[in-house]
């Protein structure tokens, strides 16, 4: 199994020395539990791990990663939820300051959702992300007839932005996420990934439009 075999020789040159650097840290971290201030809501895709595209340490930064960063609107149905379980551990028991919704661009979800390649999939056939996929899709058939009468809209970008801003839309529908932001404990926050550029765009509560971040390259040179 090459793959694992792959994991095991990058755990060991994790284990000689990214650990060893940050050895006093990872024992803090060991008994004295996590208390990260920022819960990051970020996609499952390989090409997008918010650790590294934020340069955080190891104990800052609480990350739930799924099919197109999606947050569900709060359901009480007495059901299984893990998306909705890891933003209340986040918000109830970490108590953390922020909630990050992370789209990129690219998202193999969001392509997935325009094409409708899962819209009647059986079960066993890609009927879970199907079903994942279905929380988007007003915006998607929105975006769709948009694109169909002027051919200068990109889409796929357009449904990455949308997807994030319904995100944000359905954690306010978490009685315990609107209550703290409400009392100014908790701010949400929207933000995109470019993959093939490295830019990132964050979402303007003002003009509700997504600005890049600057970015000085003489301090990083």
């Amino acid at each position: 199994m090459p793959a694992f075999s792959a994991l095991l020789n990058g755990y060991r040159r994790f284990r000689a020395g990214p650990y060893i650097d940050q050895r006093t840290r990872f024992d803090a971290l060991a008994h004295g539990g996590q208390s990260p201030r920022v819960m990051v809501v970020a996609c499952a895709d390989s090409r997008v791990d918010p650790t590294r595209i934020f340069d955080s340490a190891p104990g800052e930064m609480f990350v739930m990663r799924n099919v197109a960063n999606l947050v569900p609107p709060y359901e009480a149905d007495g059901a299984t939820h893990g998306s909705s379980a890891a933003i209340e551990f986040a918000v109830t028991q970490l108590e953390v300051d922020h909630i990050v919704v992370m789209g990129h661009a690219r998202c193999g979800g969001i392509s997935a959702s325009l094409t409708g390649k899962f819209d009647e999939a059986a079960e066993g056939h890609g009927a879970f992300i199907g079903r994942w996929m279905a929380k988007i899709e007003p915006a998607r058939d929105r975006i769709r007839a948009a694109a169909a009468l002027s051919p200068d809209i990109d889409a796929q970008e357009a449904l990455e932005l949308a997807a994030i801003r319904l995100s944000l839309d359905n954690l306010m529908t978490f009685p315990f996420v609107a209550e703290r932001v409400e009392a100014g404990r908790l701010a949400l926050q929207g933000a995109h990934f470019d993959i093939a550029d490295g830019v990132l765009r964050v979402l303007d509560p003002v003009t509700g439009r997504f600005e890049e971040v600057a970015f000085d390259w003489s301090a990083a040179a």
